[in-house]
């Protein structure tokens, strides 16, 4: 992209009446003619994100929704629990009286029971766009007009690490954000061993707009300079080619053992860095009692970890060989602490790079979760971007994000969280804006039971989710082209004015002005909008970004300058590796926010929590969840390819990847062979809690005994009257587990599970997810 700050970008073509959008997968340009949608990605981007190719057949779609919808049973019986939910019809009703029913049982809950009922779910992503993102709004109004609400903290991508991280080595987002970039990978690093690997479909979206996908670009760069990849992971694809990565397949969930028979051999050899462990880091000599065997008496050599997790010893041996005295970069993904014990890979990893000495070099040390998401491994921009303020919240409470069906299921009870015991709030209200946690919650079948419990679930939705399915009271938003708004990311240089592309989908609104409604309702309107129309707030929130880049000397084009040349290239801090990278340099004048300053390799905080299920020092734990006669194969329930998690599961790009209508699981050839299984057969894949029905490609690019299948798919029960209903599209929440990492960090451990697998030899029932209510 042009780097001449101010300027319009030329890589944002807006000839031929196409007008300037973007998203969470890309910047692009679109306009709606007598042909449909159409779309143009960023001119700029070397590597476009194909997933813009689900708007032109999502835009209007019969999954979206076009009316107010009350479920029958509230309308008719009122607030209260019911096990109807989710197999209610529902009435179409006016904007008016939607908004007057939603209103007085929002006034309600807060006037006679209070706003601590009430729990703003809105966990997920909904708009790259600053102003209409959902989760603000609704955060927003909830503390404005409600006086607060029950929050959740963490996410179920980070859920362990995000605990984990901050108290034992930096900030997570000095970790992810502002640490190993992919700038410096390309020019210095010479190996990167990559557990659970940084595939591209993962680093092709953003929080955020992105403008450039440069993941690809530098593995190749760095992999003609002669850096070596090594990726463990069952997926073979959890590295592009690109990379030209060695692929070592070790049992799922077995990683922390690995790492420690890695370490182990780099102490007995003598490889390890002992001047970089005693100047950098807190409580090595703790844990090397526990490596050496001196304080549970099990060494843990490359012999052991062989055992565990299926790489032979010598292979082991000789990785640890190949990593020690070079610029090494150790990276663990997302996906090994969305699992049981999800602490112990990502702290295990930060000590096998600091055996190493390499945290703080450029391009070397540990790099968590690099490659999980667009604006990891990139700069940090050097001007603020818009922020919609969320107001105070009066409710103090709060519930680890992945812990949502608990709370429903046992108000009252306590529970660990971070060395406190707490106590689950009992919810009243849950107000769901923007997410879809029949996407991202585990054992679907719980979360019905859970939904059950409550007086009135309110879900504003742009088509008919299952979250919508579930909800009492359903008012319809608009979709991102429906509407203005300013696209930017804090690790991306191009700031994105979001033209208007379409008009509302049937009487569906934003839900600023929703909420505007809603607060007139509630004597808070003022207070929420601020006097201001939905452009002023544009405006308002574009002025600090301007105002910045004046201070700076720079060019500041007016909002009017800005909306009219459709971007804005703001300029970015230098690549300067960041407090780790500091800390390296100076450990006394620049210590790390940790309780010691240094490296904490074993914890004494944590160790003082008393929790046996994260102790306080990275350790291997044996699993609950492994293989049985019941549920031989593991499951990987990893991220999907042709969408954004569950966004737009209905638009072209991400339909044409299924196989007859079902999403598409992966397993090897010889779990095939021996079940009457060949490529492109209908499976049926299940386990105690629930069981989904899936295409299936049978290929040697995954492990022997593993079953991948992406989430996103829309949940859609074959009966929804039973219990535990059959899924015919292919979610495979429907049979993970919902539990916690662990008592400290409360994480979820959607990852991975155990199932069995047959051939579905029945009439195929018909894929009706994507029909309207």
């Amino acid at each position: 992209m042009s780097e001449t700050i101010g300027h319009p970008d030329p890589g944002l073509d807006l000839s031929d009446g196409f007008k300037p959008h973007t998203s969470h997968w890309g910047v692009f340009s679109a306009r709606l003619g007598q042909a449909g949608l159409e779309v143009r990605p960023y001119g700029g981007d070397p590597d476009p994100n194909g997933i813009i190719n689900n708007f032109p057949g999502a835009l209007r779609h019969q999954a979206r929704i076009g009316q107010p919808a009350i479920r029958r049973g509230w309308l008719e019986r009122g607030p209260g629990p019911d096990d109807r939910r989710g197999r209610d019809e529902f009435v179409s009703v006016g904007w008016e009286k939607a908004l007057d029913l939603l209103g007085g049982e929002l006034a309600r809950i807060r006037d006679t029971i209070g706003p601590g009922a009430v729990f703003g779910g809105s966990y997920g992503w909904s708009s790259a766009g600053r102003f209409h993102h959902a989760q603000s709004q609704v955060h927003r109004f909830l503390n404005v007009a409600m006086g607060g609400y029950v929050r959740s903290v963490n996410t179920y991508s980070s859920g362990a690490s995000s605990v984990l991280l901050p108290q034992i080595l930096a900030g997570y987002e000095d970790i992810t954000k502002r640490n190993v970039t992919w700038e410096q990978i390309a020019a210095e690093t010479d190996i990167v061993l990559a557990f659970g690997g940084m595939a591209l479909k993962n680093s092709m979206v953003a929080g955020g707009s992105i403008s450039k996908h440069v993941e690809r670009g530098a593995m190749e760069a760095a992999h003609r300079r002669g850096c070596e990849f090594v990726l463990v992971s069952p997926l073979r694809d959890d590295l592009p080619v690109e990379a030209g990565a060695e692929w070592l397949t070790a049992v799922p969930g077995t990683d922390a053992a690995l790492m420690l028979g890695i370490v182990h051999t780099l102490v007995g050899e003598g490889l390890h860095d002992q001047a970089f462990l005693d100047r950098y880091t807190e409580g090595w000599p703790v844990f090397l009692r526990y490596l050496t065997g001196e304080s549970d008496g099990v060494p843990k050599s490359a012999e052991w970890a062989a055992a565990i997790c299926g790489i032979d010893a010598d292979t082991i041996k000789a990785l640890a060989r190949r990593l020690a005295g070079r610029r090494s970069l150790i990276t663990v993904s997302h996906s090994l602490q969305r699992a049981e014990h999800g602490e112990q890979p990502v702290w295990m990893g930060m000590v096998l790079a600091a055996v190493l000495g390499q945290i703080g070099l450029p391009g070397g040390g540990y790099a968590y979760s690099l490659g999980a998401i667009g604006y990891y491994g990139r700069r940090v921009n050097a001007v603020p971007g818009p922020t919609l303020g969320q107001g105070r919240n009066g409710v103090a409470d709060f519930i680890p994000v992945a812990r949502i069906a608990d709370m429903l299921l046992n108000p009252g009870t306590t529970y660990r969280y971070n060395g406190e015991t707490r106590t689950y709030p009992d919810i009243r209200l849950v107000y769901w804006a923007g997410g879809n946690p029949f996407h991202h919650h585990q054992d679907l079948n719980r979360l019905r039971k859970a939904f059950a419990r409550l007086d009135t679930l309110v879900v504003h939705e742009l088509a008919w989710t299952a979250t919508a399915r579930h909800a009492d009271i359903v008012l319809p938003s608009t979709m991102t082209l429906e509407r203005e708004d300013i696209g930017y990311s804090s690790n991306d240089p191009l700031m994105v004015a979001m033209h208007r592309i379409a008009e509302p989908f049937g009487l569906a609104r934003d839900d600023y002005e929703i909420f505007a409604d809603l607060a007139e309702r509630l004597g808070a309107r003022e207070p929420f909008t601020e006097g201001r129309t939905s452009r002023e707030w544009l405006e308002h929130l574009y002025e600090p970004t301007r105002k910045a880049l004046a201070a700076r000397g720079l060019e500041s084009p007016s909002f009017e300058e800005f909306w009219a040349r459709g971007s804005l290239v703001v300029p970015q801090h230098l690549d300067d590796g960041g407090s780790l990278r500091r800390f390296r340099e100076d450990p006394i004048a620049r210590p790390l926010p940790t309780p010691s300053g240094r490296i904490e390799i074993f914890s004494q905080k944590i160790s003082n929590h008393g929790d046996a299920d994260c102790p306080g020092h990275p350790v291997w734990l044996d699993k609950t969840d492994t293989p049985t006669s019941d549920a031989p194969c593991f499951l990987v329930a990893n991220q999907p390819v042709t969408r954004l998690h569950s966004q737009l599961d209905f638009g072209g790009h991400s339909l044409d990847a299924k196989h007859r209508g079902r999403e598409v699981a992966r397993m090897n050839p010889r779990d095939a062979k021996p079940r009457g299984i060949a490529d492109g057969d209908i499976i049926r894949i299940f386990n105690a809690r629930g069981a989904c029905l899936a295409a299936v490609h049978v290929t040697d690019g995954i492990a022997p005994g593993v079953v991948q299948l992406p989430t996103g798919a829309w949940y859609d029960p074959m009966d929804p009257e039973e219990e535990a209903p059959l899924c015919v599209h292919g979610n495979p929440n429907v049979l993970t587990r919902d539990i916690g990492t662990s008592s400290f960090a409360q994480g979820c451990t959607g990852q991975l599970t155990t199932v069995e697998v047959e051939r579905f030899n029945g009439n195929l029932p018909p894929i009706r997810a994507f029909d309207p209510a």
